[in-house]
């Protein structure tokens, strides 16, 4: 869970008692307080953490012994007098602020004063929602105990209903206990706020639809916008050669799994946990990964490419794939077709048809049985489209016009879900753990998890690697490239990224930081798709690059020179804003991609830092 700004208030307190002890006169911290100077003033000035600016109508409390409450004027400060010269905890509310507090030690008074300044952040967000007694019908349930991580706990009223206020928009976990029934954990996102309140509706009591998943987790699942998910770095027998298989990105590992994985070489491995009854059970999953997906005629048929570790033909792993109809009245998990088998180190194609949920957004789980041996099944490609796909190759379709050679094809383009986020990073938090391993996927699994937490640009895009794979763990943010040897195009990408958006007012300008490496130009191209297959080459309405203009043969592609910018000092990326209105109110895929636009020897660079739309 991230709480960052509220772990940075109590950074705060800790850095205000260091201050006050500085502030105070130098006798020891031991040191007993004057004879007859019993009674003292607490004071100080209360300021805006961002801007510095004094607060006004903020409550301070000071409590412990003879404590007082005062509120700050216009100015910020404050009094308490009378109080004890004694151990005091002093804190600072005011609605729309996070509270923060202070202990004070009857050492910190100098001549009966003790000065405490306090910063307070703007805090208007609010968390609410209902809970409902699923074991009855569905009623309001009264007294359960909700617990904001990191922040407090509060009871629901009789109506079943809770609040969080003076929160900042972040992320956070909330979870909901009462006796005899299993508690319910729910994530909350920053971009489940709107307008500064996250709303829920969560029922205690209901079974899981899955294991260890209930009917509100599997609402709040992870979107799978688009048809293919591939992983590993091993080419492997029957699968196609580089960079179709990303040796350097395993997409898989940003998927959601529960149970038994890991990162593997032949792809991410999900694992039989072998742990207490149910062996041999072969209609609940030991492990699995899940997501929602959108099913269409242009993607109904799942097609896995796996293969097994462990496994023999007497003891082969038992895999399958489950449905979860949320739309329904009493949703279930449902086995699509049977469960299969394979006992082979040899990858191969299973494909699984999901017609009868054409139309509809469900949740779809792909998981290993339990059995009384212990398996490992990488998957190498979870993939959708119009009928089976064969072990290897690019998703099957028909491309979309002038753009040959993309490996974007109708299908994908019609079938993708929108992307409702709007804020993206390449920069990842965590780093590769072993960069002497540096292609050994195992060592980037904590990393490939993190890039879910801060809406990371290879988890909400998808990368095409038409002929060069991608580097996405530099410092200076995910990177697409150029082959030295590659033919000079502008036409024809050596990499992109897309996704789709649903372009409103609201989000109709994209500006792009990036950078490049070296003496060479960098060419790249915004490309946008519409839903009918219209394609559009964007420039930029305006840059802050040392050197960018169209490139000559360019088809809208552009050419630039900028070395400058880091994670640590992201204000000398260059930036690139693209003018989107044009399409408001349709549906549209962006393509952001590099290009070999002129000919040298050279792997040329484009440094993806961050993706914005407003």
């Amino acid at each position: 869970m991230k709480l960052t700004k509220f772990l940075r208030t109590f950074a705060f307190a800790a850095l205000l008692g260091s201050t006050i002890t500085m502030m105070v006169s130098c006798k020891e911290d031991d040191e007993a307080p004057a004879a007859g100077n019993e009674l003292g003033t607490i004071t100080g000035t209360v300021t805006d953490v961002d801007t510095g600016n004094p607060i006004d109508g903020v409550t301070v409390t000071v409590s412990g012994g003879t404590g007082g409450t005062a509120t700050t004027g216009s100015d910020g400060k404050y009094t308490v007098a009378g109080v004890s010269i004694e151990t005091h905890s002093v804190t600072f509310s005011k609605t729309g602020w996070q509270n923060t507090g202070v202990t004070v030690a009857a050492s910190k008074f100098s001549n009966g004063v003790a000065t405490v300044n306090a910063s307070l952040e703007n805090a208007s967000a609010c968390i609410e929602g209902t809970v409902l007694d699923a074991v009855n019908g569905d009623v309001p349930f009264a007294g359960v105990t909700v617990m904001l991580a990191g922040v407090g706990t509060v009871s629901t009223d009789v109506d079943g209903r809770y609040a969080f206020e003076n929160l900042t928009v972040d992320s956070y976990v909330l979870s909901f206990s009462k006796i005899d029934y299993p508690t319910v954990e729910v994530s909350v996102a920053a971009s489940d706020f709107v307008n500064g309140v996250a709303t829920f509706t969560t029922k205690l009591g209901s079974p899981e639809l899955l294991p260890g998943k209930t009917e509100a987790e599997l609402l709040a699942a992870d979107k799978w916008y688009f048809d293919e998910y591939r992983g590993g770095a091993h080419g492997g027998a029957g699968c196609s050669s580089y960079p179709h298989w990303d040796w350097s990105v395993d997409f898989l590992a940003t998927l959601d799994f529960w149970g038994n994985w890991e990162e593997q070489y032949e792809g991410t491995a999900l694992r039989t946990r072998n742990e207490g009854d149910g062996i041999d059970n072969f209609d609940v999953f030991d492990s699995y990964v899940y997501g929602s997906k959108k099913i269409t005629a242009d993607n109904k048929i799942l097609t896995l490419l796996v293969r097994t570790h462990d496994a023999t033909d007497d003891a082969p792993a038992y895999f399958g794939v489950q449905v979860v109809d949320l739309s329904e009245a009493e949703p279930v998990a449902v086995e699509v077709g049977d469960s299969a088998t394979h006992a082979s180190d040899l990858y191969a194609p299973y494909s699984f048809d999901l017609s009868a949920y054409i139309g509809k957004e469900v949740i779809v789980a792909v998981g290993i049985y339990h059995t009384s041996d212990y398996v490992q099944l990488p998957i190498r490609r979870i993939a959708f489209a119009s009928g089976a796909v064969d072990c290897g190759g690019w998703l099957p379709g028909t491309e979309v016009t002038e753009l040959e050679g993309w490996h974007m094809t109708q299908e994908m383009v019609r079938s993708m879900l929108p992307n409702p986020n709007t804020s993206f990073t390449g920069v990842s938090p965590l780093p590769n753990a072993n960069p002497n391993e540096s292609h050994n996927p195992a060592n980037y699994r904590d990393a490939y998890i993190s890039w879910r937490e801060v809406n990371h640009i290879a988890t909400n895009w998808f990368l095409v690697p038409v002929s060069k794979d991608a580097n996405p763990f530099a410092t200076e943010g995910f990177i697409i490239r150029t082959e030295g040897s590659s033919p000079v195009s502008a036409t024809l990408p050596t990499a992109y990224f897309a996704t789709k958006f649903a372009i409103t007012a609201a989000n109709d300008q994209l500006t792009l930081k990036t950078r490049n490496f070296g003496s060479n130009y960098t060419f790249f191209k915004l490309t946008a798709i519409k839903e009918d297959g219209t394609v559009s080459h964007l420039a930029p309405t305006s840059n802050t690059a040392d050197e960018a203009s169209e490139a000559e043969n360019g088809d809208g592609c552009w050419k630039f020179k900028h070395e400058k910018g880091s994670a640590d000092n992201p204000e000398e990326y260059a930036s690139f804003v693209y003018d989107l209105s044009q399409f408001n109110g349709s549906n549209v895929v962006l393509c952001l991609g590099v290009y070999k636009g002129e000919s040298n020897t050279d792997e040329n660079q484009l440094v993806l830092y961050s993706i914005e739309l407003n």
